[in-house]
């Protein structure tokens, strides 16, 4: 279903197909697991066709998705908002959501600080926020600009979808700079080995998360 209004917009999110790896949806299970969250409501900026609902719906009693596409095999139980990431304010309330998740949202956005702001915004006080994107300090990312000169995820095939190419460091000061506390960097554990379809072993990935890991993850809580 595309909506009239915005479809330019729409078909560059289309171009993600609305879903991410398995793994970045079992990176942040992980991250969620391990802070003890297991109730609330659950706010999924750029969510796509709900996967991550999939992952995480046991944990949560009620789940808010926010896209500029509304995909068909979206769950039927979610609260739906269609919303342009790069016009400004998210159609929610202040403090929507016990936990906000932008799954590989924040990368195909025009201005990655503004977004944080909005994703503060919608997280309860003593709430969590978590951002996921490509990682470029991996082993594929960096051997990719040193030969391509450019990060793996931001070739010329991933434009116009994939916009701003951002560093761990980026992320922690965004995070930051939004008063965020708690703030971490987490690891998909999975990296696809440079030239080849295979991935790096998991007991490889286990000493080298960084540099074997495609894509990451900021978490922050919301002082309360």
């Amino acid at each position: 279903m595309i909506h009239a209004s915005m479809p330019e917009l729409e078909t560059r999110a289309r171009l993600s197909r609305g879903t991410s790896s398995a793994a970045i949806y079992e990176m942040v299970a992980r991250a969620i697991a391990t802070r003890g969250i297991h109730q609330g409501v659950l706010v999924d900026v750029g969510c796509g066709g709900g996967q991550l609902w999939r992952h995480l719906g046991a944990k949560f009693t009620k789940y808010i998705g926010v896209d500029a596409v509304l995909y068909d095999d979206l769950p039927r139980e979610t609260e739906f908002h269609y919303h342009d990431f790069d016009s400004g304010r998210v159609p929610l309330a202040n403090g929507a959501g016990d936990v906000v998740v932008a799954v590989e949202t924040v990368e195909h956005l025009e201005n990655p600080r503004a977004f944080f702001r909005e994703l503060r915004r919608l997280t309860r006080p003593g709430g969590w926020l978590i951002v996921t994107t490509p990682n470029q300090l991996s082993w594929l990312s960096l051997l990719t600009l040193v030969f391509k000169k450019r990060f793996n995820a931001f070739q010329d095939v991933h434009y116009p979808a994939h916009l701003s190419a951002l560093l761990e460091i980026d992320l922690k000061r965004m995070a930051t700079e939004c008063g965020l506390q708690d703030v971490n960097i987490e690891y998909s554990g999975q990296g696809r080995i440079i030239l080849t379809r295979r991935h790096y072993p998991e007991f490889l990935a286990k000493i080298f998360p960084r540099l074997c890991s495609d894509n990451l993850l900021v978490i922050g809580r919301r002082p309360g």
